[in-house]
């Protein structure tokens, strides 16, 4: 590139000079073009054809690292309802990082079942946190 500069100045000054100059600037924006605008598009449209592939029982991984089962997809909001383990959760549709199709399987259990098939009294509930002694936690403290 530096060679491609010194000739340029080494071909004098006027018309021939400012011409080589132009030539080098269009080079310049080709290659930035070639190397950083073209490959983002292209990822561009990956992902955009990706969320637009999304369906019902599809295996997804969230912009957080969740993972889950698309539940339902509504299209005219832009959300995404994840069934993690039992959880439905709403997402946007891009917070969608990785779409694995296929792979999940769409949940069948409804809010009766769920409710249905356990009580209150079969739940294990913490109503606060455990007391710590505070003379303990200074002893290990010093003993490191």
């Amino acid at each position: 590139m530096n060679n491609l500069l010194l000739a340029a100045a080494a071909t004098g000054s006027g018309a021939g000079g400012s011409f080589s100059f132009l030539i080098i600037i269009v080079i310049m924006f080709a290659v930035m073009y070639f190397t950083m605008i073209r490959p983002g598009k292209k990822q561009q449209n990956q992902r955009q054809q990706m969320l637009g592939g999304m369906k019902q029982g599809d295996s997804i991984v969230t912009i957080g690292g969740l993972h889950g089962v698309i539940d339902t997809i509504n299209v005219d909001e832009g959300t995404v309802v994840v069934d993690a383990d039992g959880i439905l959760l709403t997402f946007n549709r891009t917070a969608i990082r990785d779409v694995k199709p296929g792979t999940g399987v769409a949940s069948s259990t409804t809010t009766e079942e769920i409710t249905g098939s356990h009580s209150v009294e079969d739940e294990t509930t913490v109503s606060e946190e455990p007391a710590v002694d505070p003379d303990q936690s200074e002893d290990k403290d010093s003993d490191q």
